[in-house]
């Protein structure tokens, strides 16, 4: 089960209480559908608690009942139409288009006034024509419509909503749609499914997680190479300086100091400084490795 089809459910169970809501929902599934017409109105949905809720939804908005309905055992797709003459113009008028005004070339503010309206239309707008990408893959949830105007008039009530979208067009379509994880778990939160909202900020937590435990991983390993590089150096210097004969001139600080790193050539900085009776500190091995080094250079 996709995570699009998770959230959809979840809307689902939103309570179809104030008719103004009903309303709104029902004109952003209608403006989003399959077909919105003066001849016909279709809704597809492969979504069996979706599909419950429609028949009730129209009803509440409406007090219509869909002219077709899907068969009871109909596998995969569920479709429902009006083709009523008299009930189109039902859905029209309540939607305040004018009877030979085509409907869909535009959205209707005066139906939005109100916050939770506002939020209703979303809601219907991502039923018909929404869908999200499950967030641990990556973060992208768009809305698309078949009517230009209805979708650049939607970027300007998601801006009015401090949600700035971004658009494009695919096969005809008009899609409006989001990247940021953040925009998308308020858009989510504000259209009534918060437990989308929590498993999207979920996966963002543990993508982040992941990220840092590798780039750790990453620190760590390119540390050890560095350290087991810097070893290898000074064992060759240390080697030079004994085939050259003035190992044995040196101090006895820095001769103990290359026969410890030539016995221990595995160990780091810290766990070498250790090995010293008394331990020695790692500034100060470093400074004699460093001597070494240099030594042998010369």
């Amino acid at each position: 089960m996709s995570f699009s089809f998770k959230t959809k459910q979840e809307l689902c169970r939103v309570p179809l209480r104030k008719l103004c809501c009903a309303r709104a929902e029902a004109y952003g599934i209608l403006l989003y559908c399959n077909t919105f017409q003066p001849g016909e109105i279709r809704i597809i949905t492969e979504n069996p608690l979706f599909a419950a809720r429609l028949p009730k939804l129209f009803h509440r908005a409406f007090h219509l009942r869909f002219d077709t309905l899907p068969e009871p055992d109909a596998p995969g797709k569920y479709v429902f139409r009006f083709t009523s003459p008299e009930k189109l113009r039902r859905v029209t008028s309540v939607l305040g288009y004018e009877p030979r005004q085509t409907p869909v070339l535009h959205i209707n503010f005066a139906m939005l006034e109100e916050d939770c309206c506002r939020a209703a239309f979303l809601r219907g707008a991502f039923f018909a024509g929404g869908s999200v990408i499950d967030p641990r893959k990556r973060y992208h949830l768009e809305l698309m419509t078949s009517h230009a105007q209805v979708g650049r008039e939607l970027e300007a009530l998601l801006r009015e909503l401090d949600f700035p979208s971004k658009a494009l067009t695919r096969n005809g379509a008009f899609i409006t749609y989001f990247k940021r994880s953040g925009e998308i778990a308020d858009f989510l939160r504000l259209i009534g499914a918060p437990d989308a909202a929590k498993r999207l900020l979920t996966a963002q937590a543990e993508k982040r997680l992941r990220n840092s435990v590798n780039r750790r991983l990453n620190c760590d390993t390119a540390n050890v190479d560095k350290s087991v590089e810097a070893s290898r150096e000074q064992a060759e210097a240390i080697r030079k300086l004994r085939a050259a004969g003035r190992l044995e001139t040196l101090s006895d600080k820095l001769q103990l100091t290359a026969a410890l790193r030539l016995e221990y050539p595995e160990l780091s900085l810290s766990e070498l400084a250790a090995e010293f009776d008394p331990p020695i500190t790692k500034s100060c091995l470093n400074h004699r490795l460093r001597k070494l080094t240099e030594l042998a250079d010369t």
